[in-house]
């Protein structure tokens, strides 16, 4: 039975919370084995002298996040985290451990080839001989102040988003560093949150770090199951709800506005947060309307808006912003400080001069011709599976499609069988909150990082791999 140690500190941080990083870093660290017995409740509550419900809870952390396994009546054992991270992908893979002749639809990063590296270099250096030395200080912790300026001009042009003023601009390090921005600001131990599902599972990573318990909503073909939604508001009680409502990661679905609002109505009603994560919504193929639930939010008073610009622009720049509500700026505010200070000054000013010089419009149009004609073609690949059965949204926009697999068949197991021919892609299981086997059944494909030819192939590969397994699924 494996020895833990641990030396509490007296921060704001649940001792349970305290107890589950610790063991979490001596499983990743292989000071604990997979297959090792953890010490019993009892036991280890004895040694490091906390209750029984302080070891309980961390244990219950562990299983949630997959570092132990329970075994009724036996107790607790080490995961095989090695073995789980060489048999799946998240959504937020790169292909950082992806073979370079393997074909890449799981990652959502634009190839460095299309990045506009001569453009933006022309604002970097028009803002170093500008600005000289001041261009690498500090920044106000909520941002570059003409920039957040330059992004409220762009918000109410682009999405009539108007209710804001720069005091409610946070500049962030990317979406990611927003989502953990409001894990912190908003939750504590124990609280819930509502997420559709599927998700991005970044997100529920973070809000599982702070604690929280979440829960998920199905969605439909307009956006989340409003019955389903209320009710689990009712129970739960949340204190935020995290929505994608614009090519939502990854069912590409878009919400309507009637859903729109009566997703505000409900999240007034209840009094409480939504956030809205939105990096896809300049990808609009058909030019069609898209409506933000931000934009219905006209008092600025119940809607925390997180914008990338990593899928359209480079994200290595890590850019991105969020509107924030009149009675919650302060705490954000203090929170990006403790976090980082502020983001890159040079980054913000060369930004906010892409903006001003009308360089990113001229990029985005770049971009959606360049997705645009991805899209297209590996649709119309899409449609030679429909043969065996394959099913599959029309987003038309963002980029992914959402595929669903014949009766029978185990998204694991084609990922896995693509994967061994050479092309990887994300399982459904990786954005499900709950281990369900009714769920093993889709499979995300992202056109972002391969050029047409690797469509091609990647999408041979997928429709030789549905075609050998499906005579062997119906044989049995």
């Amino acid at each position: 039975m494996s020895i833990v140690t641990i030396q509490f500190n007296n921060d704001k941080q649940p001792k349970y919370l305290q107890l589950f990083e610790h063991i979490k870093k001596l499983i990743s660290g292989g000071q604990l084995n997979p297959g090792e017995r953890l010490p019993t409740v009892r036991n280890l509550s004895r040694s490091l002298n906390v209750n029984n419900i302080t070891v309980v809870n961390a244990y219950k952390q562990l299983e949630i996040h997959k570092y132990v396994t329970a075994k009724k009546g036996s107790g607790y054992f080490v995961s095989n985290i090695k073995m789980q991270k060489e048999d799946t992908l998240s959504s937020g893979d790169l292909g950082m451990s992806i073979a370079p002749d393997t074909i890449n639809f799981a990652s959502a990063t634009p190839h460095p080839s299309i990045f506009p590296a001569e453009s933006f270099k022309e604002c970097i250096i028009e803002v170093l001989e500008r600005d000289r030395g001041f261009a690498f200080g500090y920044q106000e912790s909520n941002g570059f102040i003409p920039l957040r300026n330059s992004i409220l001009e762009y918000l109410a042009r682009k999405y009539n988003i108007r209710a804001a003023n720069e005091e409610n601009v946070l500049i962030v390090s990317g979406a990611q560093q927003g989502i953990d921005l409001v894990g912190k600001a908003l939750l504590n131990p124990g609280d819930y949150v509502v997420t559709e599902n599927p998700t991005y599972d970044g997100a529920v990573a973070v809000f599982k770090s702070r604690g929280a318990r979440v829960v998920g909503v199905n969605m439909e073909e307009d956006g989340i199951d409003l019955i389903d939604l209320e009710k689990k508001i009712r129970i739960c009680k949340p204190r935020l709800i995290y929505l994608m409502t614009c090519y939502q990661n990854p069912t590409t679905v878009s919400y309507s506005r009637q859903k729109l609002n009566q997703v505000l109505q409900l999240i007034r009603k209840y009094n409480i947060y939504a956030v809205e994560d939105d990096s896809m919504s300049e990808l609009n193929f058909d030019n069609g309307e898209l409506t933000t639930l931000k934009c219905l939010d006209k008092e600025n008073t119940c809607v925390i808006y997180l914008k990338s610009f990593s899928k359209i622009l480079m994200p290595g720049l890590r850019a991105g912003c969020m509107i924030i509500p009149d009675v919650l700026v302060k705490d954000f505010t203090k929170i990006k400080h403790n976090t980082d200070l502020s983001s890159s000054g040079l980054i913000q000013r060369a930004l906010d001069l892409y903006f001003r010089t009308g360089k990113w419009e001229e990029h985005l149009q770049y971009m959606k011709e360049i997705y645009r004609g991805k899209y297209e073609f590996m649709l119309a690949q899409l449609e030679r599976l429909e043969k065996l059965g394959v099913k599959y949204h029309r987003p038309n926009g963002g980029l992914y499609f959402w595929i669903s697999l014949p009766k029978k068949l185990s998204a694991q197991d084609i990922y896995n069988e693509c994967r061994a021919n050479g092309l990887v892609l994300i399982p459904s299981g990786v954005f499900y909150e709950l281990d369900n086997k009714s769920k093993d059944r889709s499979l995300r494909l992202s056109f972002a990082s391969s050029n047409i030819e690797e469509i091609r192939c990647g999408m041979a590969i997928l429709e030789k791999c549905l075609d050998d397994t499906i005579p062997a699924v119906d044989i049995m």
